[in-house]
């Protein structure tokens, strides 16, 4: 949704008419995740998708549909059903997707600017109605009854605050929450061009990218255009006055150890939920050797990925980057990194 929140908000405000598709409920091999978000207008354009392409030829005839009648509906495509094929759907999953018009949707205007301008916000909703949880407590909108209003709110704060999306029970009734955190992190130390390669792939990934580096002559925004911020400090004492959570990722790159020594020293007790180092088996080896010295663990140790990436067999920056792209995907939802065709698991796990 966060995607497609800039092209919602230019329909606003030009007065057309138009209807969002959310995926709600997913089972087995889905291609898309609850939240995934598909908008129709008046005029027959199309923002954002809800299968990849699967299903989405039946969801503009819903949304269609949906424009013109101005109620909501709720449909439930996969194999199991008689039209699937004829939808597309023939990946082995099954989607539920809502349909609304954006006049059920109070306080649109408000929430979508919190989403295209990057700020956190939940939305908890019930087939024609919203509540808006945002993290300083407000709260606006309903779901056409007090109690579940207070517990739904509840609910979506919690969820806010952890970033997930998904259905919930609550007084009694199935109400979908969908939370829109701040961009997760990523920071990139080392200011050489294997890092303006990993900087321009996680933005494309949807991080925030910090490049970090002590060397003001490289580490300069014209040097990375892509990131959101360069910042010059030694590595180390930026990690320690910067916030770092469980969905931040670091990469490493500068292979020097007189940076990378003191800077995993701290990266290696923040919760960052990724850390991974540059260089060869040998300078891996004695890196480990420094910092054993220095007294870090075993354990800490372990959660170090170095020589950083997957062996994609890469040589240039971009298809280094590539490299440590995947790793971090794969770390991220449990990916193995195999072949999907050495695979008989569903390709979209739950």
């Amino acid at each position: 949704m966060r995607d497609i929140a800039p092209g919602l908000l230019a329909w606003r405000a030009a007065g057309t008419a138009f209807a969002v598709a959310t995926v709600v409920h997913t089972w087995r091999s889905a291609p898309r995740r609850p939240g995934a978000a598909m908008a129709v207008n008046e005029h027959g354009e199309v923002l954002g998708s809800v299968s990849g392409g699967c299903v989405e030829g039946a969801v503009y005839a819903a949304a269609q549909e949906v424009i013109q009648t101005r109620k909501a509906q709720t449909q439930v495509y996969g194999v199991s059903d008689g039209d699937a094929l004829e939808a597309g759907l023939t990946c082995g999953g099954t989607i539920e997707i809502t349909v609304q018009p954006d006049t059920a949707m109070p306080g649109l205007d408000a929430w979508l600017s919190d989403l295209a301008e990057g700020r956190p916000v939940a939305v908890a909703s019930v087939p024609g109605a919203h509540l808006v949880i945002r993290p300083d407590g407000d709260v606006t909108g309903t779901l056409g009854d007090a109690e579940l209003d207070r517990s739904a709110a509840q609910q979506a704060a919690g969820m806010l605050a952890q970033g997930r999306t998904g259905m919930v029970q609550s007084c009694g009734r199935e109400v979908f929450v969908q939370s829109w955190a701040t961009p997760p992190r990523m920071i990139v130390f080392g200011a050489i061009d294997f890092a303006a390669a990993v900087a321009r792939i996680g933005t494309f990934l949807g991080y925030h990218v910090t490049v970090c580096d002590a060397r003001a002559v490289f580490a300069t925004p014209a040097r990375f255009p892509e990131a959101d911020e360069v910042v010059v400090e030694w590595p180390h004492r930026y990690l320690e006055r910067t916030v770092v959570d469980e969905r931040t990722v670091l990469c490493v790159l500068t292979h020097d150890p007189k940076f990378d020594v003191p800077l995993l020293q701290v990266a290696l007790h923040t919760p960052a939920r990724y850390i991974g180092a540059m260089g060869s088996r040998r300078t891996c080896e004695d890196r480990l050797a420094r910092l054993r010295e220095l007294g870090v663990t075993e354990e800490a140790l372990s959660r170090l990925r170095a020589p950083i990436g997957l062996d994609l067999g890469a040589r240039t920056p971009e298809e280094t980057a590539v490299a440590i792209a995947a790793e971090i995907v794969a770390s991220t939802w449990g990916g193995s990194g195999t072949p999907l065709r050495d695979l008989s698991d569903p390709i979209h796990a739950s």
